[in-house]
């Protein structure tokens, strides 16, 4: 197991703590992040658009004129898909753009992700995240003090004092052990671990067949 060292707010070592090599030094496998961050992202969208098809466009009822004699082409409706107000013939429908990844893909992809950032030195172990008030100015103070610019904090539980404090600062997001994410891990260029965190990401992701 490899040992970091552990900071308070003031980044102030305190002491140190292990991490699994089976969740943070694992190899990393790039080729999962594509598919893995692709399906977190179709989940996300709505899939609401939607046109109407030659059916739903109200009118044309009426044939708009007879069959025979006039010179003019065959016409059955004004709201066949080639008349102006007609209705569209292959045109989006409301639909799910969900696609369902192997669990153990997605546990993969998560142990590759936090093993980059503890490879790449981004990784930092907080004792503890606890601010005077629910305030950005003061996790503004903190980012200050350890130079982050782009912050993923992962706390042990939500926390609605850290959650409030941190929401308005671009570039930055909060997330209890259960909403940790491959597409989060690898948006920002820092994460921040409570102590208290690591070993509920272990639990989470250490199993027997991997």
């Amino acid at each position: 197991m490899a040992k970091v060292d552990v900071y308070n707010l003031a980044k102030e070592k305190v002491g140190t703590a292990e991490l699994s090599d089976a969740v943070f030094g694992v190899e990393v496998k790039e080729h999962l992040f594509h598919l893995v961050v692709r399906a977190q992202l179709a989940a996300r969208r709505q899939g609401t658009h939607a046109t109407k098809q030659r059916a739903m466009v109200a009118g044309g009822g009426k044939k708009p004129w007879r069959q025979k004699g006039t010179g003019r082409a065959r016409q059955g409706s004004t709201r066949a898909p080639h008349w102006r107000g007609g209705g569209s013939v292959f045109g989006p429908q409301p639909r799910s753009h969900a696609f369902q990844i192997n669990k153990k893909v997605r546990r993969a992809a998560l142990k590759s992700a936090l093993s980059r950032r503890t490879g790449e030195a981004a990784l930092v172990v907080l004792d503890q995240l606890t601010l005077p008030e629910a305030k950005t100015r003061h996790f503004r103070a903190f980012m200050k003090t350890f130079g982050f610019q782009s912050l993923l904090v992962v706390l042990p539980k939500a926390d609605d004092a850290v959650a409030l404090a941190a929401r308005n600062i671009p570039g930055v997001t909060v997330l209890p052990v259960e909403g940790l994410n491959v597409y989060d891990v690898l948006r920002h260029k820092n994460l921040v671990v409570a102590q208290d965190a690591i070993g509920a990401i272990v639990s989470r992701l250490e199993v027997a067949n991997g």
